[in-house]
């Protein structure tokens, strides 16, 4: 074989083979520039989100005095479907306790990820309102279905075809109907406080894992604005509630008895502590004519501003009806009239009022639903607990409260001492969670009773603050007595 023929058979292969491994490894390259190059693409997106993101909501925070949440919620949940190219999401945040969430935040039609939607969409003027709505309202617990699951895991949940996945609720209606799905925790300092989801991108494809990472890159730089948000909105419910309570205080004490009267042969004394939470406690002594006193004490069952007004309302009711009115009953009646056409449902008064004839120590007692007053009796030194029936101010038909309302009339004798209180006395708690009582209250009365009213007062005062130590209390406590001097 001549060596042209050699160099023509052994060359040229050879040549080939090169050309070959040569376009293979460019391909290859350019296979892995093109991957490079992608995924350098997702990390400038990732970057482009998150700079805009953080100068968005900074610019949230820039010389605020009030910092709303709800507001900066739809911001985050507008960078999370620029993001994602997802049609509809949804932000859910932990409850206070701890173990619950509820949605903040809603984008787009939302579907409900728990529970159901009710025959109500069909009749809903607006079915993404209505949506909306379920979605806002509905509390989901820790560890249930696919919300409860991240928050109780902290752990993404990513389903690229929902349409198969047992875990995802499926429904007949199309704008309803999920065909991706993506789930995120927020977190901060290691702990969850909400879920981030988003589902449907707007291109029809499926969520895959570059979703999930940019979704949770942002999820995580929301948290911390969200989790400081959160801290504002408290504090600034907290100076609303602490502006409220001072408000309340200062009207129960401007509506409180500036001294207490003075009747011949007969002793007065009452104390009132308002509680952390401002309640509705009240007592009062009216001037109903030359020879008779009326003594009031009520629990107003609202907290706040609200119980101080409605006191407010009964003590310039009370005041307006009861002079010349010589039967408490009545002036009951004529109270409830007015009080029961605009109290709300949650709020209802619990009152006893009594006039005392101060020349015979007759007294006649009218109780509407309120605790009923004890009579101590100076010879015997027994107790008698006076029963009038009644039922609380504004929580019935007019009708039905006259009807069931009565009064008790006592003559009272010489070292006779009766002594009215409020529910915080009777239901004070101590640092093991242990009330008072009645039996404590009764024996606290009892062994003072012989001494007067004040030191009754005072007996009270001093074993209920040993047995409340330093817990603080949440209803108001109340106490009034009167003493008819030998």
């Amino acid at each position: 074989m001549t060596p042209g023929l050699i160099h023509a058979l052994g060359v040229v292969p050879l040549s080939w083979g090169l050309v070959v491994l040569s376009l293979l490894f460019l391909a290859i390259l350019f296979a892995r520039m093109r991957q490079l190059q992608r995924e350098r693409d997702i990390l400038l997106q990732e970057k482009d989100v998150i700079f805009g993101f953080v100068h968005d909501v900074g610019e949230v925070f820039v010389d605020a005095d009030h910092i709303d949440l709800d507001h900066l919620l739809k911001r985050v949940l507008f960078y999370a479907q620029r993001t994602t190219h997802a049609g509809a999401g949804a932000i859910y945040l932990l409850e206070p306790d701890g173990e619950s969430l509820r949605a903040r935040a809603a984008a787009g039609i939302f579907p409900p990820l728990v529970g159901e939607v009710e025959s109500g969409l069909e009749h809903a003027l607006s079915k993404s309102q209505h949506v909306e709505t379920l979605i806002k309202t509905r509390v989901v617990s820790k560890g249930e279905g696919l919300i409860g699951a991240v928050a109780d895991f902290g752990a993404p949940i990513l389903i690229e075809d929902a349409e198969p996945d047992p875990r995802v609720p499926h429904y007949d209606e199309d704008f309803l109907k999920i065909k991706t799905l993506l789930l995120v925790p927020m977190r901060f300092h290691q702990k969850t406080i909400g879920v981030m989801c988003v589902v449907n991108r707007v291109d029809g494809k499926p969520f895959i894992l570059s979703d999930l990472n940019l979704l949770q890159s942002l999820a995580d730089q929301a948290s911390v604005s969200v989790h400081y948000a959160g801290f504002r909105e408290t504090l600034d419910e907290k100076k609303r509630i602490d502006h409220d309570l001072s408000v309340a205080r200062r009207i129960q004490t401007a509506l409180l008895p500036k001294e207490i009267p003075r009747v011949d042969s007969v002793e007065l004394a009452a104390f009132n502590y308002p509680a952390l939470e401002i309640g509705g406690d009240y007592y009062d002594f009216v001037h109903v004519d030359d020879t008779h006193l009326g003594i009031a004490i009520a629990d107003v069952s609202g907290k706040g501003i609200g119980g101080a007004i409605m006191m407010s309302v009964c003590r310039s009711i009370l005041r307006a009806q009861a002079p010349g009115n010589l039967s408490p009953a009545q002036v009951l009646k004529s109270l409830n009239r007015v009080v029961c056409q605009d109290i709300t449902e949650d709020m209802f008064v619990c009152m006893l009022y009594m006039i005392l004839n101060t020349s015979t120590r007759e007294l006649v007692v009218a109780r509407a639903g309120h605790e009923r007053p004890i009579l101590s009796s100076g010879e015997r030194g027994d107790f008698t607990i006076i029963n009038s029936p009644g039922i609380a101010i504004g929580i019935s038909e007019i009708e039905t409260f006259e009807s069931a309302l009565e009064e008790a009339t006592l003559q009272l004798r010489p070292g006779d001492v009766v002594v009215a209180y409020t529910d915080g006395i009777t239901e004070a708690m101590n640092a093991q969670n242990e009330e008072w009582g009645i039996e404590n209250f009764l024996d606290a009365v009892r062994v003072a009773a012989e001494e007067g009213a004040n030191s009754v007062l005072n007996n009270v005062r001093q074993r209920l603050t040993r047995f409340v130590g330093n817990r603080a209390q949440y209803d108001d406590m109340t106490l009034l007595a009167l003493r008819v001097m030998r």
